[in-house]
């Protein structure tokens, strides 16, 4: 079915484009939506003068979520769980938890928005993206840790690379300079052969 697009579709067109689609995707979604119209001479003229209406409001659209993007920056998460061995997890850490985590903190945003490739299932830090609006992204740092865990303390994953900050005092403060941690090799006798 050959439709004119009335706003942006991620994956399919933007706003004007002529695009050809099933027709269940058509009649099920797009068009119940108001986000096309069917492909006629009618309905190109009707698009052409609701042109300057559609710019007006994809200006505010945008302008909202540059705000919003700027409210997330700087958003830190952290989800308490019970992992195995590995630090693996028994469950994960989905979208939609992100979601409902976000919201908690006054952000309305959809979990579709958030680009979460698979679920998390292992202990540690992931940085997850937030797609909120065309070319309009922001990072979220997202750390799972064991319940009663403090996910502001010092990550293992550090202290394991031979990296620890510390301050030059031995009060054991944290710093922003990074003191290269030295790890000798045990002295081991003759091998027995």
């Amino acid at each position: 079915m050959k439709l004119i697009l009335n706003d942006h579709i991620e994956h399919l067109g933007e706003r004007g484009e002529s695009v050809v689609v099933k027709p269940g995707y058509a009649n099920n979604y797009l068009l119940p939506k108001g986000l096309a119209y069917p492909d006629t001479p009618g309905n190109r003229k009707r698009f052409e003068q609701e042109q300057t209406k559609w710019e007006e409001m994809d200006l505010n659209r945008q302008g909202a979520a540059q705000k919003l993007a700027a409210e997330l920056d700087g958003t830190k998460l952290s989800f308490e769980r019970r992992a195995g061995e590995n630090d693996v997890l028994f469950g994960s850490v989905t979208a939609a938890e992100i979601g409902r985590e976000l919201a908690e903190r006054g952000f309305d945003i959809d979990r579709r928005r958030i680009m979460l490739e698979s679920p998390i299932k292992a202990l540690g830090n992931t940085d997850v993206v937030v797609h909120i609006h065309r070319g309009i992204d922001v990072t979220i740092p997202v750390r799972v840790v064991r319940p009663g865990e403090d996910p502001d303390a010092v990550a293992p994953e550090f202290v394991a690379e031979g990296v620890l900050e510390t301050s030059a005092e031995t009060d054991g403060t944290v710093t922003d300079e990074a003191i290269p941690v030295d790890v000798e090799a045990p002295e081991t006798g003759p091998v027995a052969e």
